[in-house]
């Protein structure tokens, strides 16, 4: 198996040094790229030949912060994965940053073993989602009635077979265990999955779990 390779954008020097050492010290992943801004993760992005599978985001950085390197990412570079590593805890802009479509969202002081798994997770399974996530979403929930992403009633227009592959989407489920539970070929699945994307209007895998949570066709407690 090939190593998952990781950038890291901090400006806190001791922090994404201790960070690197750590990632670089597990079997699966490597650092391929050090920034201290967004701009410059960009610029370093844009000039390697082999692109990471994940970035690892800091929030808080100067001339580039991670909201907007965020938007950038997605636009000019839609395959990379994007973990937040942040100290802020307000449950909006957890739920906010999940729809700008991030794949998880951590806190700085979460144990390295949390960072592999979420690393894991996101690489295998398009998002990783803890505890802040779900009771971010929860209380977004029983705070204001859900709305649509657009004027259309979305859910309507969605076959049942598009249902069955979201439910076991945000459920965790992999390509080839959903193929193996609906009895139909991974080509299938990624197919179903394709049209959520372009029904739902998000912009991936991680954006499929908001969708079925603020839609009410996901209880966030189902992901725990």
């Amino acid at each position: 198996m090939e190593k998952i390779n990781v950038a890291i954008a901090d400006d806190q020097i001791l922090f994404r040094k201790g960070m690197a050492a750590i990632i670089n010290s597990l079997d699966d992943t490597q650092i391929t790229i050090e920034a201290d801004n967004g701009r410059t993760l960009l610029e370093a992005i844009e000039a390697s030949e082999t692109k990471p599978d994940i970035v690892l985001l800091d929030l808080s950085m100067p001339e580039l912060n991670g909201v907007e390197t965020t938007k950038i990412l997605h636009s000019d570079f839609p395959d990379i994965k994007i973990i937040i590593l942040s100290v802020h805890s307000d449950e909006r802009f957890v739920a906010h940053l999940m729809e700008l479509g991030i794949n998880a969202y951590l806190f700085k002081n979460v144990e390295p073993s949390e960072v592999e798994k979420a690393i894991l997770a996101v690489v295998e399974k398009g998002f990783y989602f803890n505890e802040v996530f779900l009771k971010a979403m929860k209380n977004r929930m029983l705070g204001k009635k859900p709305r649509l992403l657009i004027q259309d009633n979305i859910p309507s227009t969605l076959t049942q077979r598009e249902l069955e592959v979201l439910d076991l989407i945000c459920r965790q489920y992999t390509a080839q265990e959903i193929a193996e539970k609906l009895f139909i070929s991974t080509r299938t699945v990624d197919g179903h999955r394709n049209n959520l994307l372009e029904k739902t209007g998000v912009r991936n895998t991680a954006g499929l779990v908001v969708f079925a949570i603020k839609n009410n066709l996901l209880d966030p407690s189902a992901l725990l």
